[in-house]
């Protein structure tokens, strides 16, 4: 199975993607740490993250491993493609955005995070709230499971995914 969490910086997505991997025993894979990788290395990233993420994500699902992705997913073309893989291996592909409808509270997600000085030292940082404001991301036209984090604690918000998946 590969699930796929989508949504702009800020709303939650990395912490509900590492505790359902947690949870399922899954692979996980993070978009801001290829981007990372490929930033430390001189590279100028645009499409690149997403292109390592397909591959690695296609071959743990050959492996019969349940792959959770991490990643902004802004436009339907970067959706569709990973439907796309998800079929290649004759697997399940579930939707799942994180958005965080409290404006003043996403804003002070954004502005409190802090660069992950372990995973993504170098030349990655964080979005700035500016950043998440003039970020492309494009109305979904497809169904998904959508879980709005402003709603409820960590610990709430994950209960809440939980039954959505269930």
């Amino acid at each position: 199975m590969l699930i796929v969490f989508s949504g702009l910086p800020g709303t939650g997505k990395s912490t509900l993607a590492r505790q359902l991997s947690h949870k399922l025993n899954a692979t996980y894979l993070r978009l801001d740490t290829v981007e990372a990788a490929l930033l430390n290395t001189a590279l100028q990233v645009t499409v690149e993250g997403y292109a390592v993420l397909y591959a690695l994500a296609e071959d743990n699902l050959r492996l019969d491993r349940t792959v959770v992705v991490d990643c902004v997913n802004p436009l339907p073309v970067t959706r569709e493609a990973w439907h796309e893989v998800a079929r290649r291996c004759s697997s399940q592909c579930i939707d799942i955005e994180i958005i965080c409808s409290d404006e003043t509270e996403h804003r002070r997600r954004v502005e409190t995070r802090r660069e992950d000085v372990e995973n993504h030292a170098g030349q990655w940082k964080p979005p700035t709230w500016s950043n998440v404001q003039v970020n492309d991301y494009q109305p979904w036209m497809t169904s998904r499971f959508q879980l709005d984090t402003a709603k409820g604690t960590p610990q709430e918000n994950f209960q809440a995914l939980v039954e959505l998946l269930e």
